[in-house]
């Protein structure tokens, strides 16, 4: 009797879902040091490019760094630090973003990296920043986190809904989520539903959290919380904490310096859509992960489970996403606009130079 095949045959190529190499890139910046925390990334870009990735996700705030005073001083003691994130953090455009886009085009990688950015209206706004950059070098997403996560809320100001975007991308439909974010149901849920595919999760490593959370946990079960919902792969990237950051932030305090070292502060690796790791994570030491990536392997579990299609209720449930951007203010012309001209019959009682009648 015939049977028929196990697998489908194949398909033309152009109608194939992607299959590539990612990579999940576990290193510390140079600490608030900008220009040198970039050149570390473009040495890792290529490291990883070398090794075939074709999509390099980086930590969350690697550029110049994560303001871990926020958890061990009070808010008068962290003021300094603030302002020297604020004088080493990145505009956007800008230079450092420029060479980050050109080690994307040079080496043909998609490139999910966290900067915290400036902006132009506020010397006391920071955002904790994605940025998501095309195989050409495109700024494709600059995305900023929505809510910073306790602490954090001393440092960064929140973001609005116009970057919740899936960008399409030679590796998939793409969606970026920093740390905290990812335990958003709703936030993740906008992502799914645009047809997200491939999610890029981005952390910081954790080891002034309580004493009873174990960030590698942490990082782990929301990874695979997303992947498994969705049907999607992760790729997750955590910072570490170097012993530059230790001795600046700690200095000759023992017990903070105990503090700083804890064991299980951070997990990197790439997640499939059954929740399971691609390959062993990487926990603690710096590194870069190395996964396949077969998008065809989230079409069967879609069958099973499709929350954003035929395993909802759209008649019951309803999510409305208000993705207008949300600047501090609102001009009915531009500042710039030329004042009119006055009318033909319009009469001046002024003087032309006022200061002829003091």
């Amino acid at each position: 009797m015939h049977r028929p095949p196990r697998v489908p045959p194949d398909v033309p190529a152009a109608e194939r879902l992607p299959r590539f190499t990612a990579a999940a890139v576990q290193a510390a910046p140079v600490f608030l040091d900008p220009a040198a925390t970039v050149d570390k990334a473009v040495a890792l870009i290529a490291e990883a490019a070398a090794a075939g990735a074709e999509l390099v996700v980086f930590p969350e705030a690697f550029v110049p760094g994560y303001p871990y005073w926020n958890w061990t001083m009070n808010p008068v003691q962290g003021s300094p630090w603030f302002e020297r994130l604020q004088r080493a953090s990145v505009d956007i455009p800008g230079p450092h973003v420029d060479a980050l886009r050109a080690a994307a085009r040079r080496h043909g990688v998609v490139l999910v990296i966290g900067v915290n950015e400036r902006v132009p209206h506020s010397l006391g706004v920071l955002h904790n920043t994605l940025l998501t950059i095309g195989a050409d070098g495109a700024l494709l997403g600059v995305h900023r986190k929505l809510v910073p996560t306790w602490a954090e809320k001393l440092t960064w100001t929140g973001g609005d809904g116009s970057s919740l975007r899936v960008h399409r991308t030679p590796v998939g439909p793409l969606g970026a989520l920093a740390c905290g974010e990812n335990t958003n149901t709703l936030a993740r849920y906008a992502l799914l539903a645009q047809g997200e595919l491939v999610h890029a999760s981005c952390y910081i490593a954790l080891p002034v959290a309580p004493a009873d959370y174990d960030m590698a946990d942490a990082i782990a079960v929301r990874t695979a919380a997303h992947s498994f919902e969705g049907k999607v792969f992760s790729v997750v990237a955590c910072s570490t904490v170097s012993p530059e950051i230790v001795d600046l932030l700690a200095g000759d305090d023992e017990e903070l310096r105990a503090l700083f070292v804890r064991p299980r502060s951070a997990l990197s690796g790439i997640f499939g859509p059954d929740g399971r790791p691609v390959v062993e994570p990487l926990v603690d030491d710096e590194g870069i992960v190395l996964g396949e990536i077969d998008l065809a392997r989230c079409v069967q579990p879609k069958q099973m489970h499709d929350i954003v299609g035929h395993y909802n209720r759209f008649d019951v449930f309803h999510l409305n996403v208000d993705n207008s951007p949300r600047p501090p203010v609102t001009f009915t012309a531009p500042p710039d606009h030329p004042a009119p001209a006055p009318a033909a019959d319009a009469v001046t009682t002024a003087p032309a130079h006022p200061e002829e009648d003091a």
